[in-house]
């Protein structure tokens, strides 16, 4: 008769916590955000990134040194306030200071050709990125 009145209460205790973790689960992401400021230029692009795929100098695509490719981040110029969602296809930048380095497409829409350099945040809700490289940014 014990076992009878446990079992029960045990389902429905288990059917009732389900719903609760799935519900941990979408706030765990968001929290996990990739961030990280400071400085990208723009590159021309020639051959093929190290990805493999076909350089494009119009295409919306940049290089990081870390993040996984295929990352779609945002970049965001901190002088103007233009953003720009690009795919990560390439290695780089290779210049000390440098967080990223963009096509000629992307510095264009960021406002940032003729500069050549600008301050930038970088960020990215996409579920593939480790979260170690985030930064908190000033």
């Amino acid at each position: 008769m014990y076992t009878s009145l446990v079992i029960p209460a045990f389902r429905t205790l288990a059917l009732c916590a389900v719903p609760v973790l799935f519900l941990g689960v979408g706030t765990a992401t968001s929290k996990e955000a990739f961030q990280q400021c400071g400085k990208a230029s723009w590159y021309k692009l020639g051959g093929t990134t190290a990805n493999g795929e076909r350089a494009n100098p119009q295409g919306l695509t940049a290089a990081h040194r870390s993040l996984p490719f295929g990352t779609l981040v945002d970049v965001t110029n901190l002088a103007n306030g233009k953003t720009v969602t690009v795919r990560i296809n390439d290695r780089g930048p290779f210049a000390k200071g440098r967080v990223i380095d963009v096509t000629l497409a992307a510095a264009k829409q960021l406002g940032f050709v003729n500069k050549g350099i600008t301050k930038v945040r970088v960020t990215s809700a996409d579920a593939k990125k480790i979260a170690k490289h985030t930064q908190k940014c000033r």
